[in-house]
């Protein structure tokens, strides 16, 4: 206090590194506190007003009406009682502006779980466009793909999607393949294609097991999502097609390489026919000698000992169940 009247406020608080604002709020006689009152607007309905706008918008002859229509309607009739947003605002309150209509509910789609542990069990198949000749112009590729072996079972190309089409191939796939239909699912998504009615009627006929994937879930058929990436991002793949025949002798040309000569990571580097007609061990224990012969040439070269070929997968799934954790019993 004495240094502040000796070289003033501003000085001494320069000098002790105290800022003015702390002063200035310590020497403040300290406020009462204020009660919040409730703000009510002169703008807003009397009870009686709101009283008078419910009765009148429960008349019997405004039961199917909307907010809107009862507001024009009497307006039409020389009567004004508020505005339409009042009116929305009272009747939000009381919980009467909910859709009235009977509104179509659809059940959650279920995960597909699929598991295959040998081929002709669990066939993926889809349909992707291949460009044409010119702007707008697609030809459709329909291919169907065993996913425990990775064989392309069938396939066609078409200048448009027909169920008919899509129904003609999996009756071409059964015959051909002489698959049991009986113990054969069939998995894709919800085109119109993949849902037609002709189609299902030859899957009921046959009793062949239907299943599809859940809307906007690409995850759910990734084995055909995974062929015509390898289709599509290959070096030998056009821009365009000149035309349907052109596309028709590419893909053949594709197809049988990616059966008969393309080693497959997700099969131990098997191809795909060998996985298919039942050859995989047996080219496996082909593949075990070699290895085992050059280990023996050159032992110090293997270090974890005896090289062994890539495995064929036991199980092959679309979503594989959770294995659910067994809780450990107290013995009595």
């Amino acid at each position: 206090m004495i240094l502040e009247h000796a070289c003033g406020t501003r000085r001494a608080c320069t000098l002790l590194g105290v800022p003015r604002s702390s002063i200035c709020r310590r020497r403040q006689s300290p406020r009462p506190p204020c009660a919040a009152l409730p703000r009510t607007s002169h703008r807003k309905l009397t009870p009686e007003e709101r009283e008078q706008l419910v009765a009148t918008v429960h008349q019997e002859r405004f039961v199917d009406l909307s907010i809107r229509e009862i507001y024009t309607t009497l307006l039409d009739e020389g009567i004004y009682l508020c505005s339409i947003a009042t009116m929305y605002r009272v009747f939000r309150d009381l919980g009467e502006t909910r859709e009235r209509r009977r509104i179509a509910s659809h059940p959650a789609r279920v995960k597909p779980e699929l598991i295959a542990t040998a081929p002709n069990q669990v066939l993926s198949w889809d349909i992707t466009k291949l460009a044409g000749p010119q702007k707008w112009v697609w030809f459709h590729l329909y291919v169907a793909i065993d996913i425990f072996s990775r064989f392309v079972v069938g396939w066609r190309l078409e200048p448009n999607e027909d169920g008919a089409l899509a129904e003609e191939l999996f009756a071409t796939i059964i015959a051909e393949r002489r698959i049991d239909p009986t113990t054969l699912t069939v998995h894709a998504d919800n085109g119109p294609a993949m849902t037609a009615k002709t189609l299902n009627e030859l899957f009921i006929d046959l009793n062949i097991t239907r299943s599809h994937s859940r809307p906007r879930v690409s995850n759910d058929n990734p084995y055909s999502e995974a062929q015509f990436k390898t289709l599509k991002y290959g070096p030998t793949y056009p821009e365009r097609f000149a035309s349907l025949e052109e596309a028709r002798a590419w893909c053949e040309s594709f197809f049988r390489w990616y059966n008969e000569e393309h080693h497959h990571i997700g099969i131990g580097l098997l191809t795909p026919a060998l996985v298919y007609e039942g050859r995989g061990e047996e080219q496996r224990n082909q593949r075990r000698s070699i290895l085992h012969a050059a280990q023996a040439l050159h032992p110090e070269r293997f270090v974890r000992g005896l090289p062994e070929p890539l495995r064929l997968p036991v199980t092959v799934a679309i979503n594989p169940p959770e294995s659910k954790p067994v809780e450990s019993q107290r013995s009595a």
